[in-house]
């Protein structure tokens, strides 16, 4: 491959895609472990100002690209990611690795066994090198762990990568990690990928098994509906390879069904229907947000597509994202007392009110091919205390509205793509989310990798002056 000259004197392999780096790898015109002592210099030097990622698996990487490289050398080949570095979210089981879900209590868990995303990337031939933060339980738009500390953003350390995959957003767009797996129950995905300036992926619901997920709580397992894991990465291409690496039935998760791949032959941008809503009825957007959004409409109009801004679905946004909050609370039975718990009425009420927005939705997406529309209502803010109101074009907003119009797609299970589309006038990122029908998560893919060309590939953040983070004092 060809090492292109880099402003910070670090090779060019940092941010190249998943796909050019393991095709580099399998022709031999760079070593797996060329790569990652490239990553881990990176790590060293620019992870300190960052903290995104927290725990380390040095010497058994090292000994993983020596014998990817090895094997090379005899004709074999492990996978498509054959020798290539990536990190996971603080939340996968990890053979020999911590797992902690940024919970006191497992700050020193260490599962038996990798869950189904570990397992299945390694045996694609990937090569694991650590972690990355994560907010307590997974629980906030912000990345700050009571074991770990606080993440910062790679294009303004005084400013949030966002939660709950905060971590592996700011490590992939710094160039730490090739790509990192998230969660995503709220936007968890996405609204730190639009934060970090990154592309993501929110499967359809079930499509990726939970076996492994924030492992280490007795059972019996409390969130089955609206989480979704999906992967983070530089390029649509790449989000594509990681799903289907993914992707798929493993006998443990016995809610992932068989996996029935979707069309996505003949999606040209010229023949594609795409719905617009710079908002949402009753949902604050920054003015820049909603102003991307109508720019790449019409720059996807002036490239051939019928683009249009149709009347949404006849639902209650507001029920819909009370309903989110409600679900949570039932699966988790937080903020409910125990004299007064969850009836079977109620939960199947909850069930029945969310299948009537699934099927308004999916009605819809049998007349249009995909809907643009903001990820969140502002870009990364700054670092903040829980709770505290945001500003939204100088309005005081609730906190947690951050992830509203992300969290109508969990609600729903619908798949989404994050698109990053430019910065806004601090110069921070801008992602737009692409959703579309349930299931068809490989056509949707492949509607995004059309329109990657003209809402743009992959920014890297600005030079990061290297400096130390403030940790817990109990971090280890």
């Amino acid at each position: 491959m060809t090492v292109r000259n880099d402003p910070e004197n670090e090779p060019g392999m940092l941010f190249e895609r998943v796909t050019t780096l393991a095709d580099a790898i399998r022709a031999r015109a760079v070593s797996a472990t060329e790569v990652l002592d490239a990553h881990l210099a990176r790590i060293e030097r620019i992870n300190p100002a960052l903290n995104a990622i927290i725990v380390l698996d040095v010497e058994r990487a090292r000994q993983r690209a020596l014998d990817a490289d090895q094997a090379l050398l005899r004709g074999e080949v492990w996978g498509p990611l054959h020798g290539v570095p990536f990190t996971l979210k603080d939340a996968h089981a990890t053979a020999g690795l911590r797992t902690t879900s940024g919970y006191p209590q497992l700050a020193n868990y260490v599962a038996d066994a990798d869950g189904t995303v570990a397992a299945r990337l390694k045996a694609a031939g990937g090569i694991l090198l650590g972690k990355t933060n994560v907010p307590m339980m997974l629980g906030d738009y912000q990345c700050n762990s009571p074991i770990f500390g606080r993440t910062n953003n790679p294009w303004d350390v005084t400013r949030t990568p966002g939660g709950s995959s905060g971590g592996a957003a700011a490590a992939v767009a710094a160039g730490m990690s090739t790509f990192d797996v998230g969660t995503d129950l709220a936007g968890s995905i996405r609204v730190p990928d639009h934060f970090c300036g990154v592309f993501g992926f929110k499967p359809t619901e079930h499509r990726v098994s939970l076996h492994g997920l924030v492992p280490g709580m007795p059972p019996p397992r409390p969130i089955r509906l609206m989480s979704c894991i999906g992967p983070i990465a530089r390029s649509v291409e790449d989000l594509a390879l990681i799903d289907s690496i993914i992707a798929g039935p493993d006998g443990l998760d016995t809610d992932v069904p068989p996996l029935v791949a979707s069309d996505a032959r003949d999606v040209h941008l010229e023949r594609l229907k795409i719905a617009v809503a710079p908002t949402f009825p009753g949902l604050p957007v920054a003015r820049e947000i909603r102003d991307a959004v109508t720019g790449l409409a019409q720059r996807l109009s002036d490239a051939g597509a019928l683009v249009d801004a149709p009347e949404l679905p006849e639902i209650d946004i507001a029920a819909d994202l009370l309903g989110v909050t409600e679900l949570i609370m039932m699966l988790t039975g937080a903020n409910r007392p125990s004299e007064h718990p969850t009836t079977l009425g109620q939960y199947l009420a909850a069930l029945h009110r969310r299948d009537q927005s699934i099927i308004a939705w999916e009605r819809f997406f049998a007349e249009w091919d995909a809907l643009l529309c903001p990820a969140a209502m502002t870009t990364a803010f700054p670092h903040c205390d829980t709770g505290s109101p945001l500003l939204v074009d100088g309005e005081a907003v609730s906190y947690w509205t951050v992830s509203a119009q992300t969290a109508l797609f969990n609600y729903t299970g619908h798949p989404a793509v994050l698109l990053p589309y430019g910065q806004d006038e601090a110069g921070l990122p801008i992602g737009l989310q692409l959703v579309s029908r349930r299931w068809e998560d490989a056509r949707l893919l492949a509607i995004a990798r059309s329109i990657e060309p003209i809402s743009g590939s992959f920014r890297r953040p600005p030079q990061i002056e290297p400096t130390e983070v403030e940790r817990p004092a109990q971090a280890s």
